[in-house]
């Protein structure tokens, strides 16, 4: 009865739908349902969180200010130790196939899920497909810079460990689409991550993508981009492989985590300490805003039919709020539709008539 209520309430709304995998993490699905209630509180979108109905009802009733929020029903859920593949189909009732059965039957917009990151790539290509003329989807990371308000995506971040030039290529596109109408950047400059800044530098899938991108005639393609020049604010796409992005990530993410720690450390003990952290506070939140991981919510998998946000694991409420914040935005800025609209297929005939890329 109570079920039917909830659809009944989302089916009236025209909002943005977001499905939940309310199961999928460390911390589910109390995290998750704590996440998706501010989300639709504050965010002006409808959430389904799905997976077990008792479980997620159980985690809404800690908290009683709560607004009515549709219910899905799922069975089971992918471990991590489970191989994607043989799971989802050992599962095919599970929260993350159900979640994106919703978006293949426009019952929901987008898709979020902190649960089994291979096994939600896998779902989405399975349930979903790829955007065509799109060889391989790839996970974009939204990373702060030492300009501020001028973020920089980097993709992949741990779709493909093993890339092609012409992935990473396509990656550019995506990306650029991205920067453009999300981030703001009406011509993404488009960076390479490489050992070092000439474009004779690096290994052969760095050296023949340098070739491609020099080509694209829809990216504005700027060079390659050192490790230390990712975070410099004069890159808004930084292309790589999943191997060597997921590695910078997880660093980052780390020297995030660091650098907060050292401020909680150095900061002033004592009475005047505390004084001087409170006028200092306004400072803090904003540093953090701008460091810490879970302000940023996960990745967007971008090149599949569909908008899908990878979350962290690990992730807690406010993760899962800026989650679903960043799947409202690609949304509201139509990012799947204008990836839709590229010709990668043209471009990439191209590119292959001025040379053999294999």
């Amino acid at each position: 009865m109570r079920e039917g209520f909830y659809h009944f309430l989302a089916m009236a709304s025209t909002r943005a739908r977001i499905a939940i995998d309310a199961m999928g993490g460390d911390h589910a699905p109390a995290e998750i349902v704590a996440g998706a209630i501010r989300a639709q509180a504050e965010l002006g979108v409808d959430v389904l969180l799905v997976g077990d109905p008792q479980a997620i009802e159980s985690s809404i009733k800690q908290h009683t200010d709560s607004c009515p929020l549709e219910i899905v029903a799922a069975e089971g859920v992918i471990d991590m130790h489970e191989e994607p593949l043989v799971g989802l189909k050992r599962k095919p009732k599970a929260s993350i196939n159900v979640a994106m059965d919703l978006v293949k039957q426009k019952r929901a917009d987008a898709v979020v899920s902190a649960g089994h990151s291979g096994a939600a790539m896998a779902a989405a290509l399975l349930r979903l497909g790829r955007v065509k003329g799109i060889d391989r989807p790839a996970i974009g990371a939204v990373l702060p810079t030492m300009v501020a308000g001028k973020p920089v995506i980097i993709l992949d971040v741990g779709a493909n460990v093993d890339c092609r030039p012409k992935y990473l290529d396509q990656f550019a596109v995506m990306g650029s689409v991205y920067s453009q109408y999300v981030l703001g950047n009406s011509e993404p400059k488009v960076g390479l991550l490489n050992i070092g800044e000439e474009d004779t530098k690096g290994n052969d899938l760095a050296l023949r993508t340098h070739q491609l991108l020099q080509e694209n005639p829809r990216v504005s393609f700027v060079g390659n981009a050192e490790g230390r020049d990712v975070l410099s604010g004069n890159f808004d796409v930084i292309v790589c492989d999943g191997f060597t992005g997921n590695v910078l990530l997880k660093f980052a993410e780390a020297v995030g985590e660091i650098v907060l720690q050292i401020l909680r450390e150095e900061l002033p003990q004592g009475i005047s300490g505390q004084i001087g952290t409170a006028l200092l506070k306004p400072n803090l939140k904003r540093i953090k805003q701008r460091i810490d991981h879970a302000e940023h919510g996960g990745g967007l998998l971008l090149g599949v039919a569909g908008v899908c946000i990878i979350s962290h694991g690990s992730s807690q409420a406010p993760s899962i709020f800026n989650a679903i914040r960043l799947a409202k935005e690609a949304i509201d800025n139509q990012v799947l539709e204008r990836i839709q609209s590229e010709d990668f297929k043209r471009s990439r005939q191209s590119a292959a008539s001025r040379h053999s890329e294999e």
